[in-house]
This record gives structure tokens, sequence and C-alpha cells, in this order.
């Protein structure tokens, strides 16, 4: 049998602590993480939090899933139709590759609305197609339903 993605849910701020432990025991694991500015009334500090609260993606075959419980932090895995969710690999392929290019293309807000479906037409999400959830002041909210993910951005990530 073929290694899948799967989704693990871990107690909250354990993500990365779980993921490096994970791939210290040798499994492929990945955390999307982005980085942020945090203020504080004496400093200011870039700090590293993962993108999904609580989740963890770790690729293993079906009879290897009960071990990695043996990481502190793990709490279960996440289910879809009363079966742990799989992750395609093509998904996560895509998901890795958007989250690393930095690179945004140009986007107008003003032709979209909520419960619009949109094909998205440039950059590493091309030909996806997506609903537009929630335009709500300096936030998007994006369905991409290839990916069965639902994305909150930031406007101002989205306009140069």
């Amino acid at each position: 049998m073929t290694k899948q993605w799967f989704i693990l849910v871990v107690k909250t701020r354990n993500e990365i602590k779980v993921a490096e432990q994970l791939a210290a025991g040798g499994f492929t694991v990945y955390c999307p993480t982005k980085k942020e500015v945090k203020l504080w009334s004496d400093r200011k500090k870039t700090v590293t939090t993962p993108l999904f609260s609580s989740y963890v993606f770790v690729q293993l075959k079906d009879k290897e899933r009960s071990n990695v419980f043996t990481v502190p932090g793990i709490v279960r895995y996440l289910f879809w139709l009363g079966k742990p969710a799989v992750v395609q690999d093509a998904e996560m392929y895509t998901l890795q590759k958007w989250l690393a290019n930095d690179a945004v293309d140009q986007v107008s807000l003003a032709q979209f609305h909520p419960g619009e479906n949109i094909t998205i037409k440039h950059g590493v999400l091309k030909d996806k197609k997506a609903v537009i959830q929630q335009v709500n002041g300096k936030r998007v909210k994006l369905a991409i339903q290839g990916l069965g993910i639902v994305v909150n951005i930031k406007l101002r990530e989205l306009v140069n």
C-alpha cells in the first residue's frame, strides 16, 4: 500500500513542536507556517506561527497510522465521513507550492461578490475553482473547491 497524507489534530500551540518530533521519528511531515510581526508595549518581534491552527499533515501508510501517537501533543486524526481524512498528493503539492510562492498577482475585488463562482486565472492556483464566501473590510474568505479548503486572506496581501 502506498503512503497517503493524513491530517492530525494536535493540541493548540503544539503544531511546530509535534511536527519536529514526528520528523525526528522518521515521518514525512508538513506544518505550513507564516511569519507575523507581534507588537508588545516595549518591542516588536517576528514570530513564526502555524497557518492551520491545531493541524499537522503527515504522510504514511494506512497500517502505520497508530505509530504517530507516541509523540506527545497529538489528539487524533481529522475524520471525514467516518474515516480519517486523506489529502491527495496533488492537493498537497499545490498547497506547498502555493505557500512557498511569495509573489501574488494583483487582484481587483470590486467585481467580486459573496457566493460568486470564480476560476483563478494566474499564479500557483491557476485553473482552480473557488467560491467567494465573504468580502469583509480588509479580509476575503475564499473556498478553493479542488482542495476542499477555505482560505482567509488579508486584502493587502492580494492587492499590490
